[in-house]
């Protein structure tokens, strides 16, 4: 069975599943209306080799927002794109994946973030060693953590930490000297939940 037909029977086995987290701790955010949020997209890229991966990046430390962050190559949907085309042009933009390397699956749920998005994730499968090149204006360096590690709930950690006066739990994934936090591991954790992997 080829790896897009795992995932895809993974994900359609996991549907059925109890539902998944699709917020953190968003007090003072369940009251925004849905067209108060804006719209986004990432790509969860797995990488097609026997011990599958998941490609990520590592932001730039001069970034206004989420500065030296890890996270999935993805941003803000363009009016008239759809999550799926939101998320191949932001991936080709980051670290220049060629969009006709990508075998999209689907659109997994969406998560809000506490900063007012809506992200949808979109799982795909790529080219195991594809040549990615990081844009210098937005990410340091890209990498790749194994799917099995990141779906593994012993390595989601459940943490807090005081933001905006408030304390927020979220969760945290280490990968050798990384630290996968925030809607990156959540939407990781949703993942973990929606796929009977």
């Amino acid at each position: 069975m080829t790896l897009v037909a795992r995932l895809t029977h993974a994900l359609d086995s996991g549907r059925s599943a109890a539902p998944v987290l699709l917020t953190g701790d968003h007090r003072g955010l369940e009251a925004r209306a849905e067209a108060d949020l804006t719209p986004a997209a990432v790509l969860v890229a797995v990488t097609d080799r026997t011990r599958p991966g998941v490609i990520l990046t590592q932001r730039t430390e001069t970034l206004r927002n989420h500065a030296g962050q890890v996270a999935f190559p993805g941003g803000r949907i363009d009016p008239g794109e759809s999550p799926v085309e939101a998320a191949l042009r932001e991936a080709q933009e980051e670290v220049a994946l060629d969009p006709a390397l990508v075998a999209v699956i689907g659109a997994v749920d969406r998560y809000r973030t506490v900063t007012g998005f809506t992200v949808t994730p979109v799982l795909a499968v790529v080219p195991a060693d594809v040549p990615l090149v990081a844009s210098e204006a937005e990410v340091a360096s890209v990498f790749e953590v194994p799917l099995d590690f990141l779906l593994d709930p012993a390595n989601q950690v459940e943490a807090s930490a005081e933001w905006r006066g408030r304390t927020r739990q979220y969760y945290e994934i280490r990968w050798q000297d990384r630290r996968i936090w925030g809607a990156t591991a959540a939407m990781i954790v949703n993942l973990s939940r929606q796929l009977a992997w």
